[in-house]
């Protein structure tokens, strides 16, 4: 074999290689294109984690920082009505609007805000707490006896 032929070898082998090594990049690119479709899908926040809510907070001197600071102070679910006072902001319809739609936003992403009642807004964390786990103790039991009438047609 001459000297020509194997320089011609070792230019095949080095070809050869950068096609693998071109090939290895295309697979890469792929693979981390279908990394960043599939991060798209999941959520931004991860839900369960621990102190959630502390976690999704409105930013400090908005509106809705001060709408969490006054259902945090009041403990429990308030009218848009009274958060408006609360925080201070002149209670008519244009505020009314602009505050419900924002906190309505929240609402729907589940995140700080709950709304237990029409145009009533609360905390997620205050419900949390606050929603009870077992029935009350004298659920299930009858103020009033059955009358015999009625207790003789189930022993039937």
């Amino acid at each position: 074999m001459g000297l020509r032929e194997e320089f011609q070898k070792r230019i095949d082998r080095k070809q050869e290689e950068i096609r693998n090594w071109e090939m290895q990049i295309r697979e890469a690119n792929a693979y981390i294109t279908a990394l960043q479709d599939a991060i798209r899908i999941v959520p931004r926040d991860n839900p369960g984690t621990p102190n959630e809510h502390a976690q999704k907070l409105p930013r400090p001197g908005t509106a809705l920082r001060s709408v969490y600071e006054a259902l945090k102070k009041s403990g429990k679910p308030l009218h848009i009505t009274e958060i408006l006072k609360a925080i201070g902001k002149p209670v008519d319809k244009s505020h009314r609007v602009a505050l419900s739609g924002s906190l309505a936003t929240y609402v729907r992403d589940r995140n700080v805000f709950s709304r237990p009642e029409p145009n009533t807004f609360g905390l997620l964390e205050l419900a949390d707490k606050s929603s009870p786990q077992e029935p009350p103790e004298d659920f299930g039991t009858d103020e009033e006896p059955l009358d015999a009438d009625v207790v003789e047609l189930f022993k039937e």
